[in-house]
């Protein structure tokens, strides 16, 4: 919802002059770090405060001197695609103690910081916080020691600190079902579990699988609170099944590697609105940490959420294990349950007999993580009781009959695998709508599931009127690298297509770095969708981007020739210009290419690339698995719940507008929208939606690589408490 004009250009309102903020990382090192502490500073520079790194975490505020520096825009430079933390993190026992304290008070007192940005985690948040409790005490201590001024007390009365969660995730939901058996510390297995996980082994062997992945978490334990080791399964294996059996501890290899795109963009989206939040801060803020649901920033008091981390403790302590699952949260609860419900298969004899017929296919171009919603469905459709069948070559298969039932093993390995293994055509339904109700007859297709574009499941609504066939439950799950579905903030794909744009621009400047000054072009795919252009210029570092949906002119291209031109005389040594594909049609990527060349001549020199489909293929990134993985399971219930309401006299009737849906990421929430309701959000000449929330994010990107520009800060986060945030059955289990 928008807001007051009054809040809407940031910097008319919250200035940083006179402001010193100070960034550090603390506890393990995680991915996206570095672009969280490159957001920060920028963002902190470009509205007029100072900067500085705080080295080597709690002890480089301890030990001051050199360890506390300032920072400037060309300090972090080239560090958006380092993994790790390039100002360091150390662990500090000096700091947990209360003269630890004094010394590092002592130290930022003297630079005049009284703003801290702290990205780690629970630990380092917790000791953040009673730094700021303590303070006052501090201080006053100082000036009893002559070594602050008496006025200090009240120049830097209060210290303000905003949190980011800096840390490593393990979340195995969507990884490929070769896994039999998941051991974590929030879901013990139950007493003798030995035996059952290695009857599993045996008759997946039995079913000619040569392949087992046991995945023990660290803090593993058994219902007695006994720890659970990878030794001792290995041990347990061997002996029991004499299979030859591996230990691998993956330790630190989780903490290194390149950041992922959504890694980035989260890091910087939060290094800014830790930035907004230091600004709008009083006295009587209480700390905060910055974390985004869904798609939209949230500020979380700090130590509710402190405090939650320590209930999910006790409640496992005192073995309240379900407990403990639930106070993690809904999402950790949702992966847990789709997790069981795709990998334990039930006996027959167990199994529901609904007795309806669901197909399941592809449509449109090829998107990773189509396989991934595809093995959900058939899964979770199966355990509902429900016959499942799968559609070849998407509307074209359709209508030639292509459609054969598909049981739970032959989608086993799925989930890992780019493409489509059904196959996908871009074939509309219009042109054959007959021979598809032929075919939906001659199969009984009592509901119908589409992993694909918008377009086709609105034929198919329409047509109700002339076949019967078509009134049956309909479901879109959104898939396509564009990102150009109306009704969803995310599609399948988009994540994977974004990472092969970042890897790309990441080697290609790369390849130029013994080069001096060097811009490279490159255009994106997308349509008339500037979403990966835009949002792969945010996660590369970009210093333009040309997209269709924000018109630009010979003198917008001038001016960020000339812009690009400064920075290479004084800073940089390379830059970065994104085009999608359609962004218009006379400024061409050669055209673009060939301004750059010429008046940029003399400072720096030009290559220009074209990724074409690479940004299409690869295996998908572990949030396009997860989120197909878990939107097709929630697609199939819902499928499931339209069945039994729509079944009367014998069959499935279903022509109302709510049973046929397209089930998309709107903010926070997974929410079902009737297809129909979408048609006045679509720009059905271009393909896309009439309003993209990704626009917002445009004029960070320019913040970032040191434009001038108005930022909208309606969405920023307000704060909110941890118990109100606990999710609906709505709630997205993703974020971006």
């Amino acid at each position: 919802m928008a807001q007051p004009d009054s809040k809407k250009i940031f910097f008319e309102n919250l200035s940083g002059a006179g402001k010193a903020i100070a960034v550090l990382t603390s506890g393990g090192d995680a991915q996206g770090m570095n672009a969280a502490v490159r957001a920060v500073v920028r963002m902190g520079l470009y509205v007029g405060a100072k900067v500085y790194f705080i080295h080597e975490g709690y002890q480089g505020m301890v030990d001051g001197g050199d360890n506390i520096k300032e920072a400037s825009w060309e300090s972090v430079s080239s560090m958006l695609q380092v993994g790790g933390t390039v100002i360091g993190s150390a662990r500090c026992k000096e700091f947990r103690t209360h003269e630890g304290r004094l010394k590092a008070a002592h130290n930022l007192v003297q630079r005049g910081i009284t703003n801290l940005c702290v990205i780690g985690g629970d630990g380092s948040l917790t000791g953040a916080n009673l730094f700021r409790e303590e303070w006052s005490e501090l201080l006053g201590e100082l000036v009893k020691k002559d070594l602050i001024a008496s006025d200090a007390v009240q120049k830097y009365s209060a210290l303000h600190i905003v949190g980011m969660v800096g840390s490593i995730d393990n979340d195995f939901c969507g990884t490929d079902m070769t896994i039999d058996w998941v051991l974590i510390p929030e879901m013990p297995p139950e007493d003798g579990w030995e035996d059952k996980m290695c009857q599993k082994l045996s008759a997946n062997r039995a079913g000619m699988k040569r392949l087992n992945i046991i995945i023990v978490a660290e803090g593993a334990i058994d219902r007695n609170n006994k720890v659970i080791t990878t030794e001792y399964i290995k041990n347990l294996v061997v002996k029991c099944l004499g299979f030859d059996t591996r230990v691998t501890i993956l330790g630190h290899v989780q903490r290194g590697g390149t950041p992922s795109a959504f890694d980035r963009i989260l890091a910087s989206r939060m290094g800014v609105e830790a930035v907004l939040a230091l600004l709008e801060t009083t006295a009587n803020t209480p700390a905060c940490v910055v974390s985004l649901y869904g798609n939209q920033s949230v500020r979380l008091p700090l130590m509710e959420c402190v405090q939650m981390t320590q209930e999910v403790q006790k409640a496992m302590d005192e073995k309240r294990f379900e407990e403990a699952v639930k106070l993690r949260g809904r999402s950790f609860e949702n992966n847990l349950k789709t997790y069981k419900l795709l990998a334990h298969r039930k006996p027959e004899s167990e199994l529901p007999s609904s007795n309806f017929n669901v197909a399941v296919l592809n449509v449109g171009a090829p998107a990773a993580g189509m396989n991934a919603a595809v093995r959900s469905a058939v899964r979770v459709g199966i355990s509902e009781g429900h016959k499942m069948f799968a559609v070849s070559d998407g509307f074209e298969g359709f209508y030639k009959g292509q459609i054969k039932e598909i049981k739970w093993a032959d989608v086993g390995g799925w989930t890992g695998q780019g493409g489509s293994l059904l196959g996908t055509k871009r074939t509309l339904p219009a042109k054959h709508l007959e021979k598809i109700a032929e075919q939906m007859r001659k199969h009984n297709i009592n509901a119908l599931l589409v992993i694909g574009g918008f377009e086709s499941l609105l034929q198919l609504y329409e047509a109700r009127g002339t076949y019967e066939e078509l009134c049956i439950p309909m479901c879109m799950l959104p898939a396509t690298i564009s990102n150009n579905v109306p009704g969803t903030d995310l599609s399948i794909g988009a994540d994977t297509a974004l990472n092969a744009i970042v890897e790309t621009c990441d080697r290609i400047k790369q390849s130029a770095s013994g080069t001096k000054r060097r811009v490279f072009i490159i255009e994106t795919m997308g349509g008339y969708c500037g979403y990966l252009a835009s949002v792969g210029g945010l996660a590369a570092g970009a210093d333009a981007v040309y997209i269709y949906e924000e018109p630009f002119d010979i003198k917008d291209l001038q001016a960020n020739v000339e812009h690009l031109t400064e920075k290479m005389k004084t800073t940089i040594q390379r830059g970065l210009v994104l085009r999608n594909e359609n962004s218009n049609d006379n400024y061409t990527t050669d055209f673009i290419y060939q301004l750059y060349s010429e008046e940029g001549r003399g400072v720096f020199d030009c290559r220009k690339n074209v990724l074409g489909h690479m940004q299409q293929g690869g295996a998908p990134s572990p949030f396009d698995r997860n989120f197909g993985t878990k939107i097709s399971a929630k697609a199939m219930q819902w499928i499931s719940k339209k069945l039994v309401e729509t079944f009367r006299n014998g069959r499935v009737f279903a022509n109302t507008e709510d049973s046929c849906c397209l089930l998309g990421m709107r903010r926070r929430a997974l929410v079902f929208q009737p297809v129909v309701q979408l048609k006045d959000e679509t720009d059905f000449v271009h393909r896309i939606p009439k309003e993209q929330w990704w626009l917002k994010l445009r004029p960070l990107m320019k913040i970032l690589a040191k434009y001038k520009t108005s930022y909208d800060v309606s969405d920023s986060g307000q704060l909110e408490h941890v118990v109100r945030l606990r999710p609906t059955e709505l709630e997205a289990s993703v974020a971006m």
